[in-house]
């Protein structure tokens, strides 16, 4: 028995007890430096996401191209620090799949329950619930807003940062309507439009809700020689209503744009309402809007362009009806202006009429104003 216990339970060797206690000591301080060295949880977070890969973006039915190749860890030899565009990415990913979210965003000054709040506002802020009453109706006052931005991009502080820097109440609420759309989806539309029809009868019935991420309007189709003394593009898309899916390309573009342009001129010195080197229209407004909608038609990442031509304005003028491009519903001019009286646009009685504006920009101070 002596001998077998000897064999299970070996005799204690005093020369293996400063070993083990080396060992520990050893594993203890491996433990130490790990806990306390400098640790980022976002930068960890867009390390991760970016190096073992994740869910490529999906590709409209009607469009494919590079970004459907899932290719989406960095090569070796570049940078490993994403873009904004791909902290945007990761963020806020996009699922055209998924549904509409059911809110509708709109912002003022003060809240809708404030004394100050606007009588002559009211029934057109109304209307919005009464047409949608299924939707999640938010009127955001700019104290609010400045408190929601820094809550869903508080992890990529260029965007805070360029928020909080733009000079006007105006160029934030032009950048507010694509964070809140970039981030949450939904609807966004001015606090001076109303609500003609449901926005269930936004789009056609030959057109599946699940293709379409992105549904935007027609502000101008100026089709007369002099149009560039009226209007800055040729075809110019509204952004006093917009309706997106979370997350979509068309969004992170121009958010991205806006952010380094004020981060630009803030570091040129030249931030100010009177430096400025973009208009309002041209940094923030429809320019900007429309430019990032005709970039996304013709970027070979989502949309083959191979032998095919280039998506233009000849492509949408005198549209009459809804018309798809990749997931990207173009809604006529009389949608979104109807009874403008110019531009082939029909009255608020027309079938397609489904959002008036009154072009008032009474939330936005007299020299700030644009049409």
């Amino acid at each position: 028995m002596k001998e077998i216990e000897s064999r299970q339970y070996p005799a204690k060797n005093p020369t293996m007890a400063p070993i083990r206690r080396a060992i520990i000591a050893f594993a203890l301080l491996v433990g130490i430096i790990f806990l306390f060295r400098p640790f980022s949880t976002s930068d960890a977070a867009y390390r991760d996401g970016f190096s073992q890969g994740q869910k490529p973006l999906r590709i409209p039915p009607q469009a494919r191209g590079r970004a459907g190749t899932g290719q989406s860890q960095l090569p070796v030899g570049e940078t490993a620090y994403p873009t904004l565009l791909e902290k945007l990415r990761y963020q806020y990913p996009y699922d055209l799949d998924s549904k509409f979210p059911a809110y509708i965003w709109q912002t003022w000054k003060d809240s809708v329950n404030s004394n100050w709040f606007p009588d002559h506002l009211r029934p057109l802020e109304a209307s919005w619930t009464e047409r949608n009453p299924e939707f999640v109706h938010e009127v955001i006052s700019d104290e609010a807003a400045d408190h929601l931005v820094q809550y869903l991009y508080g992890s990529v502080p260029e965007v805070v940062e360029a928020y909080n820097s733009l000079p006007a109440p105006v160029l934030k609420a032009d950048l507010f309507r694509y964070l809140i759309l970039l981030a949450r989806g939904g609807i966004y539309s001015d606090i001076d439009t109303e609500a003609l029809k449901p926005a269930i009868d936004w789009l056609p019935d030959d057109m599946d809700p699940s293709s379409v991420g992105l549904v935007i309007g027609i502000e101008a189709d100026p089709d007369r020689p002099d149009w560039h003394e009226w209007y800055s593009r040729r075809i110019q898309f509204c952004q006093w209503t917009i309706q997106a899916k979370p997350g979509h390309p068309v969004l992170r573009d121009v958010v991205a744009t806006i952010v380094e342009d004020t981060l630009r001129m803030k570091r040129k010195g030249v931030l100010t309402k009177s430096k400025m080197d973009k208009s309002i229209v041209e940094f923030t407004g429809p320019a900007v809007w429309t430019d990032a909608v005709f970039r996304y038609f013709n970027n070979p990442d989502y949309f083959l362009s191979e032998g095919t031509r280039n998506v233009t304005y000849e492509d949408f003028t005198g549209l009459t009806r809804q018309k798809k491009v990749g997931d990207v519903a173009v809604l006529p001019i009389t949608s979104f202006s109807p009874g403008v009286g110019q531009m082939g646009a029909q009255g608020p009685e027309d079938p397609l009429a489904f959002v008036s504006h009154l072009f008032e920009g009474s939330w936005k101070p007299e020299s700030e104003r644009i049409s």
